[in-house]
């Protein structure tokens, strides 16, 4: 394989290790805050076992987020060297602003909460659990600044042949993260969900002797997940009109749209033949994609051959069109998991609302499983953001070919990726395997000596 393709892979692998424990950590920090945050207001106890119980778990998935992030930072200097040669100037602020104030303050503050339990005043404590989660997706905003440049560039200038930033605010306020950062929030809102629902039904299921604890868990995750898969398909939505606005091939494959149409139809499914760029069998719906983009059943929506050739006119002769199959089972994917997550969660409601969800054995049997499904979705879903901008990895300003380091081989990057593929597949088997003994084990939910039963009477 070539250097080029070596590093893209080794990216891509790199990259979905560290997004599987992303989301959660978001999520589940503000669930934990405010289950601490009820345990602080009403003095239940049973509060301040379920925050000790799901911060353990957030403990352990924090962690791993942690160790398979900070070597993606070491590749853009490595094997991606041309690409930081061109955008370091506006690509490094925002990761250097969330080291030196996201990260630091979740970092300290975790080990403030983690080691301060009975030691400090109960609304210091209840602080730092929240300054833990409003950090964590304060880092997330900033990844998330920087990769919006990669998507839609803005406030910069090109000098010397690199790119320089000219609007600070400019690069902030990109239209493109204003739709990008909230649909990342509530994914980790979901995920936490249905991570904090999965695992309580499995308690619920074997009558757990602490069975209260995971019964309001279950009922707050209903709600928690509720609020998320609604929110992410709302703002997705909002998003793929963004799209078809700031990068139209990225809808165009996603649809396998090979001609502009309008009224545009939306594909059920279709058999497609990539190098001929034709349908050898599809089935669509008339003017749903029109809908999508517009909220009207009318509305140009442009095909894969047209901007092709709108591509090759403004930026030279070349292949502008990512790869087709990959884009468009994503974005099926990604879909499909929403909208079962969606039934799913709205049933949970609704026998929580009944008061019985513990009566519905075989509906608490599908939850365990679905805590595969936000994961399904957060996956597919980034596979979309970043194979729908091919070729470019600056998007109009710099191709992935000329982005790679010409200075590391091919065997470098070879012998590299399969040390971080072994490395990074022997941590997530260690980390699912105390995510599965903790989220078994309920003796830590189980109530302390000193509220389970009055001190004894003094003898004489």
């Amino acid at each position: 394989m070539a250097n080029l393709d070596l590093a893209r892979l080794q990216f891509a692998i790199t990259t979905i290790y560290h997004f599987f424990f992303v989301p959660l950590t978001l999520g589940l920090s503000i669930l934990v805050a405010l289950m601490q945050t009820q345990y602080y207001r009403t003095g239940d106890e049973t509060y301040k076992r379920m925050t000790k119980f799901w911060g353990k778990l957030f403990l352990i998935n924090f962690a791993m987020g942690v160790v398979t992030g900070i070597v993606q930072e070491f590749q853009f200097g490595m094997n991606w060297s041309e690409y930081s040669r061109f955008v370091g100037d506006i690509f490094g602020a925002p990761l250097a602003v969330e080291a030196l104030m996201a990260f630091f303050i979740e970092s300290t503050f975790l080990g403030v909460w983690l080691f301060g339990w009975d030691r400090l005043p109960k609304r210091a404590h209840l602080a730092s659990i929240w300054l833990v989660a409003i950090a964590s997706n304060l880092s997330a905003l900033w990844i998330l600044i920087a990769n919006s440049f990669m998507q839609e560039p803005v406030g910069f200038v090109l000098r010397n042949g690199r790119a320089e930033m000219t609007d600070f605010l400019a690069l902030v306020t990109n239209p493109h993260v204003l739709v990008q950062y909230p649909h990342v929030f509530f994914s980790g809102i979901t995920t936490a969900a249905f991570f904090v629902l999965g695992i309580s039904a499995w308690h619920l299921l074997r009558k757990s002797s602490n069975i209260e604890v995971f019964r309001r868990s279950a009922n707050w995750a209903t709600v928690y997940a509720v609020v998320g898969v609604v929110m992410v398909i709302m703002v997705g939505h909002t998003q793929a009109q963004h799209m078809v606005q700031a990068q139209p091939m990225k809808m165009a494959a996603a649809e396998a749209l090979w001609d502009s149409e309008d009224p545009a139809s939306m594909s059920l499914f279709t058999v497609g033949d990539e190098p001929g760029r034709r349908d050898v069998f599809s089935i669509r719906i008339p003017g749903l994609l029109s809908f999508l983009a517009y909220n009207r059943f009318e509305g140009e929506v442009k095909g894969i051959n047209d901007l092709q050739a709108e591509y090759e006119e403004t930026y030279g002769p070349g292949d502008y069109v990512p790869p087709i199959a990959l884009n468009y089972w994503s974005f099926r994917l990604m879909v499909g998991a929403g909208f079962l997550m969606l039934f799913l969660a709205l049933y949970g409601l609704y026998t929580a609302i009944q008061k019985k969800t513990e009566n519905a054995p075989r509906f608490l049997r599908l939850l365990p499983f679905a805590i595969f499904l936000p994961y399904l979705a957060n996956i597919t879903g980034w596979l979309l953001t970043e194979l729908g901008r091919q070729p470019w990895i600056v998007f109009g300003l710099q191709r992935v070919e000329d982005a790679v380091s010409p200075n590391v081989s091919a065997e470098t990057v070879l012998l590299s990726l399969v040390g971080f593929t072994l490395l990074y597949g022997v941590l997530m088997i260690a980390d699912i395997y105390l995510l599965a003994k903790f989220a078994r084990d309920d003796s830590s939910v189980s109530a302390e000596p000193d509220e389970a039963q009055p001190a004894p009477a003094a003898s004489f």
